[in-house]
């Protein structure tokens, strides 16, 4: 997208010009922001495109400033989340809070574009509203364990009848999979239609989600998309009250009224929601209107954590072992049986959803042949759960400023890899994920010269 204005906020100077520099070279408008209150500043004025945000700064978090952009219902464009450090319930916890996506530091220059890019491709697509309807990737197998089998017979039984269905689990535990289960299971002429909280924080949910016949030409919203099939409303605490209150008049009615309509329209979706384990915490604090929380909770489904379901793990990484390879041409590799149990016996704080980027991950990253149990270890200390032993004694860097510590950690890692490497930065490059001229640029600021590196390990 030519042209499209990229807000670029890192407190470091190193990789905030570096991105600069590489996102102008392709041709975006690109504006800086060294913290969080000229990242305010810019954000207000600027009305960017996208913003790339780092998650540590010294005055005030990125996490924060999501919470205030996405405080009116929805952002106002994508946010994607750069961080080192965040661990994965901060990825999770942003992506709840509206961010497009997260790339982790060291930033590989092909993932950074190819994440860019994608964001604003799904900005242009949501410029001009359109359904977002059941894909491929929703034929996921539910999994065979004593907790699935139950889950599912009770999905069975609910997808006879016309109720509203919660579905409440942990993020990335498989709601929307469950949803999809249901919809099939349903026999319903339509799609499933799934609403975009983006849309609604537009300023026009009333016309996404009723329609719009206030012009010459109708424009159905998804309610209307929606009929004959099913609509999905995830993550419903992050609705907003205004919003609530329309699900709410609707599901009451069963009617909706398109904008600049004198009739109303009869409402014949099936509705499927889903929220987070604590609805009820949110019910009672007020997030969530009791009323809709009554009207949408009339058949509830748990979808349980992946941990408590281990047996279910082998069966779900066979599926995106293949699906990877047939949806994005990656190169297939079988999974040892060690690297198999390894999985299993992982605890999955990131669920389903952590799963699969560690699939994606190995096949993207990995060699020939099968993936080994050493690859599988190395991946998921990737994945920076932040789990350590209470046992484990206190590495010094704690006492340190947060700056010099993650300074020390990258030091420490970078020198460890690339005497692993023999001293070639190019297989340095490979192993640990970073572009190569980003990664010169890294070292030369840790004071780490290749050349003085030998393979084992000391220097000449």
């Amino acid at each position: 997208m030519p042209q499209a204005k990229i807000l670029v906020v890192d407190d470091e100077p190193d990789i905030r010009n570096l991105v600069s520099e590489i996102l102008a070279d392709e041709g975006y408008s690109v504006v800086s922001a060294k913290d969080g209150e000229t990242a305010r500043l810019a954000y207000a004025a600027g009305s960017p495109d996208l913003v790339l945000l780092d998650i540590w700064m010294p005055d005030t978090d990125g996490i924060s400033l999501l919470k205030e952009w996405s405080a009116g219902g929805a952002l106002a464009c994508p946010v994607v989340i750069m961080s080192g450090h965040g661990t994965l319930e901060t990825a999770v916890e942003a992506t709840r809070l509206g961010a497009h996506d997260f790339v982790q530091k060291p930033l590989s220059l092909a993932k950074l574009l190819a994440t860019v890019k994608n964001a604003l491709d799904s900005r242009a697509r949501k410029a001009a509203p359109s359904p977002t309807v059941l894909s491929s990737h929703h034929a996921e197998p539910l999994g065979n364990s004593p907790q699935m089998q139950l889950l599912r017979q009770k999905a069975e039984q609910s997808a006879r009848h016309r109720s509203p269905i919660l579905i409440s689990g942990e993020a990335g535990s498989g709601r929307e999979t469950i949803a999809a289960y249901v919809h099939r299971l349903s026999g319903r002429a339509g799609d499933m239609v799934i609403i975009d909280h983006c849309q609604l924080g537009s300023g026009n949910a009333r016309k996404y989600l009723f329609g719009d016949s206030s012009g010459a030409e109708h424009r159905p919203g998804v309610f209307e998309l929606a009929n004959g099939g099913t609509l999905f409303i995830p993550e419903i605490q992050q609705l907003s009250p205004d919003v609530q209150d329309l699900l709410n008049m609707a599901l009451e009615t069963e009617t909706f009224q398109p904008e600049g309509a004198s009739d109303a329209k009869s409402m014949t979706c099936r509705i499927i929601s889903s929220a987070p384990e604590n609805l009820e915490a949110l019910v009672r604090n007020g997030t969530v209107s009791d009323q809709l929380y009554y009207r949408l909770n009339v058949l509830p489904l748990l979808v349980p954590a992946l941990r408590s379901r281990p047996e279910d793990v082998p069966e779900i990484v066979k599926y995106y072992a293949e699906w990877f390879p047939n949806q994005e041409k990656l190169p297939y590799r079988q999974f040892s049986i060690s690297a198999l149990n390894r999985l299993r016996n992982y605890s999955w704080p990131g669920n389903i959803r952590e799963l699969r980027n560690l699939v994606q991950r190995l096949l993207i990253l990995g060699g020939d042949g099968e993936v080994t149990i050493a690859e599988v270890e190395d991946s998921l200390k990737q994945n920076a759960t932040g789990i350590a032993s209470a046992s484990s004694p206190r590495p010094g860097s704690f006492d340190l400023p947060l700056r010099e510590a993650r300074e020390q950690f990258e030091r420490e890692y970078l020198r460890y890899q690339l005497i692993k490497a023999g001293g070639s930065v190019g297989k340095l490059s490979e192993s640990v994920g970073m572009e190569r001229t980003h990664l010169y640029r890294k070292l030369r600021s840790l004071g780490i010269d290749p050349k003085t590196v030998g393979s084992d390990g000391a220097s000449n």
